[in-house]
């Protein structure tokens, strides 16, 4: 850490952790990791492994889902349908606490907002343990989804404001760690999912939840405004981007919501959150849909977040290098033809291909959570991405609502196979929409939309 506590000179080298070599100022670059360490006094690249470890630890809310339903619907004595709203509900309190979450921490930081997520996320998951009728695991699970959006907003807007130059790469380390770090806990959970010891392994989850946490709470801090200096440059050299990006084209969210492609965007989200999550919610039951074993549903339960999480970090640091639209766009493509191909597989009755299809699904459509935040930093600036993002972010109800809810009267009226074809259907359909994408006019990038390779 020592190394990159140095000030902002650019002799004074690059993150011992990753960062590229700093840029001479003098030729026009900024000095990231540099004016970061002297803010800090340590390497930037410890806030992203605070706020890694806190997605990580929250991740079971999401990802093990699928795993304890059959468990607790047994312990209630209540039909599993009736536990599909609460992944509906999980998805609606997770995704709208995070504009609140994201506008308090624009203003006044990460410690306090993240102290209370973990008393949330933590509490909540040790309450299921004790949790006796249906309304109160609703409860639970709903509070505890508020700490998860709390900690999800916090987090991914950490990388946005230290990282400016490379968002991509560190998003995709946070959201990887939100897929990958549940697959540590699913097979723990399958192994001891049921009625007589989910007790024991839902209380010992959330202990580790709170305390993981709490300790990400601690460590967190965002950089001053203005920290990289440049709010009165005048000059273009260096990488325009990012510079415009520090420079003035900070838009409020009012500004941002008067644009149409804010609109285009949160219509993707909507597509692209309901494929990926019809997926994470019920891989088990459609693998037991098509009478595959149960060690298949298993392996696919377990892989699919390891797949997810990988691909955000490989993705996220593919749209950095490349034109972010077009590696979103083919992504979204890819992601909904490997859905389609995966009825092909549980129709056929082949286990290894069926795992090894709902890996390269989720690979595709899992760096949405990457690609987002990016393009709202890209064309909105960096200076309110947490609460603009997190406006967007409210899109993934409708994902939810339609995994949950929705996918549940779907299946009763048409089956899987139609259900998670229409899955395969949004996702090449948000691919597509992407290639439409523009800068927004006055963001300072329109002549980077009218180049030809664009």
């Amino acid at each position: 850490m020592g190394d990159e506590n140095g000030g902002g000179s650019a002799a004074g080298g690059g993150d011992p952790v990753g960062d590229d070599p700093a840029i001479d100022e003098a030729d026009g670059g900024v000095d990231y990791a540099g004016r970061a360490a002297s803010i800090l006094g340590f390497s930037r690249w410890w806030q992203i492994v605070a706020a890694a470890g806190m997605m990580a630890a929250v991740s079971p809310y999401q990802y093990v889902w699928s795993s304890i339903e059959q468990p607790l619907a047994a312990s209630l004595d209540i039909a599993l349908p009736a536990l599909g709203a609460v992944f509906s509900f999980y998805v609606v309190f997770q995704s709208l606490s995070q504009f609140p979450a994201g506008k308090w921490r624009d203003s006044r930081g990460p410690g306090a907002l993240t102290f209370l997520a973990a008393l949330l996320a933590g509490g909540g998951y040790i309450g299921l343990a004790y949790a006796t009728t249906v309304w109160q695991l609703y409860l639970l699970y709903s509070l505890g989804a508020i700490g998860v959006g709390v900690v999800y907003t916090v987090a991914v807007n950490t990388a946005v404001k230290w990282f400016p130059d490379r968002t991509g790469l560190t998003t995709g380390i946070g959201t990887m760690a939100f897929a990958g770090g549940s697959a540590l806990v699913v097979p723990y959970v399958r192994a001891n999912a049921t009625v007589a010891e989910y007790g024991d392994v839902l209380r010992n989850v959330g202990i580790a939840i709170l305390v993981v946490t709490l300790v990400g709470a601690y460590l967190l801090r965002d950089p001053p405004e203005d920290w990289l200096g440049l709010a009165d440059r005048e000059d273009d050299d260096g990488d325009e981007g990012l510079a415009a990006s520090l420079r003035g084209r900070a838009y409020t969210t009012r500004e941002m919501l008067s644009t149409w492609q804010f609109w285009l965007l949160y219509a993707m989200f909507v597509a692209m959150a309901g494929a990926d999550l019809i997926v994470i919610a019920n891989v088990v039951r459609f693998a037991e849909q098509f009478g595959l074993a149960a060690v298949v549903a298993t392996a696919a339960a377990t892989l699919l977040p390891v797949a997810a999480g990988v691909s955000r970090m490989i993705l996220g640091e593919a749209s950095d290098r490349f034109d972010r639209k077009k590696v979103m766009a083919a992504s979204f493509v890819l992601a909904g033809v490997f859905r389609l191909a995966l009825i092909g597989a549980g129709r056929a009755e082949a286990g290894i291909a069926f795992v090894a299809l709902v890996m390269a699904a989720m690979f595709f459509s899992s760096p949405l959570f990457v690609y987002f935040p990016s393009v709202i930093a890209d064309y909105y600036g960096a200076r309110n991405s947490s609460g603009n993002y997190a406006v967007l972010y409210t899109a993934k109800v409708g994902g939810g609502v339609f995994a949950g809810t929705v996918t549940g009267y779907l299946v009763a009226a048409f089956g899987w196979v139609p259900t998670f074809a229409l899955g395969g259907g949004l996702a090449i359909a948000a691919g597509l929409a992407a290639l439409v994408l523009r800068p927004p006019s006055g963001s300072g990038l329109e002549s980077e939309a009218a180049t030809p390779t664009d």
